[in-house]
C-alpha cells in the first residue's frame, strides 16, 4: 500500500448519467434518492480507488439539493476525495444538469460521502493518507476535518439525548 496518494489519483471527472422517464418524481423532476444511490456507487469507485480495499458507506453528510433536473437532462458527476483519516474517507461529490439540447449546464447538487475501508475480515482497516497538490484539495482537505468534527460532536450528542430516554 502507497503511504500517500493525491486526489486526482482516485478522482472520478464527467460521470454522465442520462435523466429518463422512470428517474423522475411527481413534480416531473429527478428522484433524490436515485441520485443519491448513483453518488453512493461513483463515491464508493473513489474510495476504493484510494484505499485499493472493500469500503462501506458510513455517513452521507450535507446533501444539497439547489436547483431541479429534468427529464432529457444529463447530469455530470464530479467526485473526489477531500480526506483520508486512519480508515475512513471522505469523499466530495458535485452534480451539474446539463441541457442536452441548448447547452446550459447548471450546479444542482453538492454532498459528501463518508466510507471506512475493510480488510478481509470485515474489520476497519488503514488507508493511505492523502496529499492535497492544489489550493482547492488544501480547502477542501481542511474543510472535511471541520465536517468530521462535526459529525463526531453531533454523534456524541445525539447519543447523550438517547440516554435520557432510557433513564424513564
Amino acid at each position: 500500500m502507497k503511504a500517500s496518494k493525491t486526489p486526482r489519483e482516485s478522482q472520478v471527472d464527467d460521470y454522465v448519467y442520462k435523466i429518463f422517464p422512470n428517474d423522475l418524481n411527481s413534480q416531473g423532476t429527478a428522484f433524490g434518492g436515485t441520485i443519491t444511490a448513483l453518488l453512493d456507487r461513483i463515491a464508493l469507485v473513489v474510495a476504493e480507488r484510494h484505499s485499493n480495499k472493500v469500503c462501506v458507506t458510513v455517513s452521507i453528510d450535507a446533501v444539497h439539493f439547489l436547483s431541479a433536473a429534468k427529464k432529457g437532462d444529463n447530469l455530470i458527476i464530479k467526485a473526489k476525495i477531500n480526506r483520508a483519516w486512519t480508515s475512513s474517507m471522505e469523499i466530495g461529490l458535485r452534480v451539474s444538469a446539463e441541457n442536452a439540447f441548448s447547452g446550459e449546464i447548471k450546479h444542482i447538487l453538492s454532498a459528501y460521502f463518508t466510507f471506512v475501508a475493510l480488510d478481509e475480515s470485515g474489520k476497519p482497516t488503514k488507508v493511505p493518507l492523502l496529499t492535497p497538490e492544489t489550493t482547492d484539495e488544501m480547502r477542501r482537505y481542511e474543510e472535511a476535518d471541520h465536517r468530521r468534527s462535526r459529525r463526531i460532536k453531533a454523534s456524541k450528542e445525539q447519543e447523550e439525548f438517547r440516554k435520557s430516554f432510557r433513564a424513564c
